[in-house]
């Protein structure tokens, strides 16, 4: 019996949790709501709401990654390349890196072009690099603690004790491919958010 390889892809994404907003009687005439990634604080200055400078908290991530193929019924596993969370913020506080995925689909995504998050299992391996001090936690530290994309989970957190504080990792993503599965190239997309 041939059995008939699916291609996977990635594409990567980013995000970082939204700010607070100030209340519409507290922002600046025209200030509208910060983006994503846009954090504002704000001070009082001659009766007025200036805008400070953010302390940044930032994720990042390589763009897209072939996850490489397998044959039905297989299951393939491969990193993903370097997240980096950077954390410049004031104070101690402490940070959590969440991880989701989409379905992996080919063609229209019928049952059978689809690959679901149930067959999508992610762990975030140890620390690769940092710097400055701080507390930092892998979400699975071993292949052993594995866990499925079917919702967001923690892939790394920790707190810094100094400014700045950086953590990297590379995590591996495992996919089962369901025997059913019809030849293909899938994508999907796995997001790491900061928090």
């Amino acid at each position: 019996m041939r059995q008939v390889g699916a291609i996977v892809t990635a594409a990567l994404a980013t995000s970082i949790a939204p700010p607070a907003v100030l209340p519409a009687s507290l922002r600046p005439a025209g200030a509208g709501t910060a983006l994503v990634g846009e954090a504002r604080e704000y001070r009082t200055e001659a009766g007025r709401m200036v805008p400070l400078r953010a302390d940044p908290l930032t994720i990042t991530v390589p763009g897209s990654v072939n996850l490489g193929s397998g044959a039905r019924g297989g299951t393939l596993s491969a990193s993903m390349g370097t997240v980096t969370v950077a954390d410049s913020r004031g104070g101690v506080p402490p940070w959590t890196a969440t991880v989701s995925a989409t379905n992996f689909t080919t063609g229209s995504g019928t049952p059978t072009q689809t690959i679901t998050t149930a067959n999508v299992a992610y762990w975030s391996g140890p620390v690769t690099a940092s710097s400055g001090p701080g507390t930092r936690n892998p979400g699975q530290a071993t292949a052993a603690g594995r866990v499925a994309l079917t919702s967001p989970v923690v892939a790394f957190s920790g707190r810094k004790q100094a400014v700045p504080m950086s953590t990297s990792w590379q995590p591996t993503v495992v996919i089962t491919i369901p025997s059913n599965t019809a030849a293909g190239v899938y994508t999907g997309t796995i997001t790491h958010s900061v928090a």
